[in-house]
């Protein structure tokens, strides 16, 4: 028989998908509700009426299961394939244009609350990226590719430059009611941003991680 929480059937009977979905609905709810750092696997048992262990036999951690609520939730962004304007210039602009639509959406407070988690689990940005579509604040490899093809940057630079600042800079002039218009996009990509890709050593140097970049080896795990 179907356990009351939805889990599997004894013998190995699939779970239920609907209910798998409303536990999910539930979880991107509270996200945007109160915050990453709120969300805990017991509120999301006792909303649901759900045992802590259903939600642990289908995810593992709490990041597992927040970035799953996403992929099931996913903001809508317009735009949101592959980058490629013909030069580096114009695929920054367009990258942090994609960054501020983030912060923009219609769940843009789930973004932004997600964001700023980010400064503390890099992996999280990570996993964003990967399970519910690019958020502008990575440095696309398919980019740095083009850039390097076309000789406006050196080979195997690092996207740190990028990735420390891009998102950091547009995130907190957005928390404090700053313009983020095209002359700010275009003074911040001239000025700070192609400079600084232009200059940085090979990846090979080992820079530390960005803000929203990281690796997940070395990145905080909250159950």
């Amino acid at each position: 028989m179907n356990s009351a929480d939805g889990g599997e059937r004894r013998g190995g009977r699939p779970r239920d998908s609907g209910r798998e979905s409303e536990i999910l609905g539930i979880a991107y709810a509270l996200l945007a509700e109160v915050g990453y750092d709120g969300v805990t696997f017991e509120e999301v048992a006792r909303r649901a009426g759900a045992s802590k262990a259903t939600l642990y036999r289908r995810w593992k951690s709490k990041r597992e299961m927040v970035t799953a609520a996403l992929a099931a939730n996913p903001a809508r962004r317009e735009g949101a394939g592959e980058i490629d304007t013909g030069s580096l210039r114009g695929d920054l602009l367009a990258l942090c244009r994609r960054l501020i639509t983030t912060m923009r959406s219609t769940d843009g407070q789930t973004a932004l609350l997600l964001l700023q988690a980010g400064l503390e689990d890099p992996a999280l940005c990570q996993e964003i990226e990967r399970t519910a579509g690019p958020t502008g604040a990575r440095l696309p490899a398919t980019v740095v590719a083009a850039a390097v093809r076309r000789g406006e940057l050196p080979h195997a630079v690092d996207p740190f430059a990028f990735e420390e600042v891009a998102g950091a800079v547009l995130l907190l002039r957005r928390m404090n009611g700053l313009d983020t218009d095209e002359a700010y996009l275009e003074a911040l990509v001239d000025s700070i941003l192609l400079p600084a890709l232009r200059a940085s050593p090979p990846a090979k140097a080992a820079l530390p991680a960005g803000i929203f970049s990281g690796h997940p080896d070395h990145a905080k795990e909250t159950p």
